[in-house]
């Protein structure tokens, strides 16, 4: 692809980046607690056009904790709330699978992102993804993706010392994805200037 045709995207986990992290799972639509500042920054990437794409393990399907169908629902949802702030996702990835089950979609392998990349038509050396803990840095890095951690979920600023991150450090870190919001536009600047 040339680099007048590339197509960046930015690639989003889903709990502890748009929405809060509960302790156990979102497994309701009721449950979805949006991160308001997280809506106002993808509400800016919709302005530039920059397609904004959710990759995120959904491990409760495997455990039984809600179907596939509820899972659509939680993103119904999502996008009702996100649309309040004139925000909205492009596109849904989901793993629903569990580490035992041995797939190449569960994080921190990189397949939800390659087959979002591969769908989309998106550049991944020309793009971000988004997370809060460590599976979703190193999925990251594998796909070929620059990489925010955010303190927004999972992972807290006494944790950024940990092996599982000083192992596999992220390009950038901050409080939430709206602090990421401008470090992430200087990453895609070639690509949103040209829209």
């Amino acid at each position: 692809m040339s680099e007048s045709t590339s197509r960046s995207a930015l690639f989003l986990d889903r709990d502890g980046v748009i929405n809060t992290d509960p302790v156990q799972f979102v497994t309701r639509p009721e449950e979805l607690q949006l991160i308001p500042s997280s809506a106002e920054a993808i509400a800016r990437f919709n302005a530039l056009q920059v397609p904004v794409i959710v990759c995120s393990n959904q491990s409760g399907v495997a455990k039984g904790l809600y179907t596939l169908d509820i899972l659509e629902q939680i993103s119904e949802r999502l996008q009702q709330m996100l649309g309040e702030y004139g925000a909205h996702i492009d596109a849904f990835y989901y793993c629903p699978h569990d580490d035992a089950d041995g797939c190449d979609c569960r994080k921190p392998k990189p397949g939800l992102l390659l087959r979002a990349a591969q769908e989309h038509a998106i550049t991944l050396e020309r793009s971000v993804f988004v997370g809060d803990s460590w599976r979703d840095i190193i999925a990251g890095r594998t796909a070929g993706v620059k990489t925010v951690l955010v303190m927004s979920g999972h992972v807290k600023p006494e944790m950024l010392g940990s092996p599982e991150i000083t192992n596999h450090p992220p390009d950038h870190v901050a409080s939430d994805l709206k602090e990421a919001m401008e470090w992430i536009l200087r990453q895609l600047d070639g690509a949103v200037q040209r829209k």
